[in-house]
């Protein structure tokens, strides 16, 4: 039997008597009926390409898709604005801003300097400032364990088959909103199609729905907070290798316009060439660093993009 995201709710109430109050919480799929103003469920969106200081982003639907650099967090300034993809923005949510992937997609971030993983939902465009890859709630810096220093090294890894069921799921104008506290806790699934009803006139074929698994006798750990169900996500613990922080400023198939464009950035600090081999092809990359910190790399980079170099990015390796 299967079971509305209401009713799962509504049970992990019931069973919560008796349970200590949780240590680390994310808000759930719905808001109890009477508690507040309801929330706007977004729509599926991808976009025009768009230019942000001179750098053009393509934004692009794909589930194939695994990035590097320095995320950030929004938090009280946005909270109760509209998203990109037409949600309100609660900053007690895991979701996230990225500049180029479908809205709504289900990404894991990983911080690199701790271990601690997350999946996020992304939601919104962003972030503005070109150092970064991503912005996430406030929560989600909380859980991923750098809203106090503000920013953290990170691995973004989109979930392809969640994303893609999320992704059809909000193009036939459902609700996703929660998705991402079900695939923390591994209960995201695809109720498989009915069997079509076949007459003389036609023949139907239901589309597979997103749905949140039964719980069970056994409700998740969480308590309640001005209304709402705070379930434990699910923040695993991943094992990271030392990484640095370089400023990229190009990247060259020929070896020779590496070394000129390397040459002529030496006033801005110590440019060399690092050779790369991407799927078979040989590239010249043309970087600065390691740097010191993340604010060392946003000084460089701003030099490069006031003095023309629009595409110089951070990159963390």
């Amino acid at each position: 039997m299967r079971y509305s995201v209401f009713t799962i709710v509504l049970l992990a109430l019931f069973a919560l008597t008796g349970c200590t109050e949780a240590r680390l919480a994310a808000h759930a799929v719905k808001q109890l009926p009477g508690m507040g103003a309801s929330k706007s469920q977004g729509t599926f969106k991808v976009g025009n390409p768009y230019v942000i200081d001179g750098k053009r982003y393509t934004p692009r639907e794909t589930y194939s898709f695994t990035e590097t650099g320095i995320a950030s967090w929004y938090g009280r300034d946005f909270h109760g604005k509209r998203t990109a993809n037409g949600e309100i923005f609660d900053m007690n949510e895991l979701t996230a801003a990225h500049r180029t992937l479908q809205l709504p997609s289900l990404v894991r971030v990983t911080n690199l300097e701790n271990g601690r993983s997350l999946i996020v939902r992304v939601n919104d465009r962003g972030p503005f400032k070109r150092s970064r890859v991503m912005d996430v709630s406030r929560r989600a810096a909380e859980l991923l364990g750098f809203k106090n220093q503000g920013t953290a090294k990170v691995k973004l890894q989109v979930l392809p088959q969640e994303s893609m069921k999320i992704a059809e799921a909000a193009k036939r104008g459902e609700d996703t909103r929660g998705t991402e506290v079900a695939a923390n806790e591994g209960r995201l699934s695809v109720k498989p199609p009915r069997e079509p009803i076949t007459t003389q006139q036609a023949s139907y074929q239901p589309p597979a729905e997103v749905e949140v698994e039964q719980l069970g006798t056994s409700a998740p750990p969480g308590h309640l907070k001005e209304g709402k169900f705070l379930p434990d996500p699910v923040v695993e613990q991943m094992p990271v290798s030392p990484t640095n922080i370089f400023v990229q400023a190009g990247s060259f198939t020929d070896r020779t316009n590496a070394q000129n464009l390397a040459q002529s950035l030496q006033s801005y600090g110590r440019a060399q060439v690092y050779p790369a081999t991407v799927n078979g092809q040989q590239f010249y990359r043309v970087r600065f660093g390691p740097m010191r910190d993340v604010a060392m790399a946003d000084g460089v980079l701003s030099n490069l993009a006031n003095a023309g170099h629009a595409q110089a990015i951070i990159v963390v390796e």
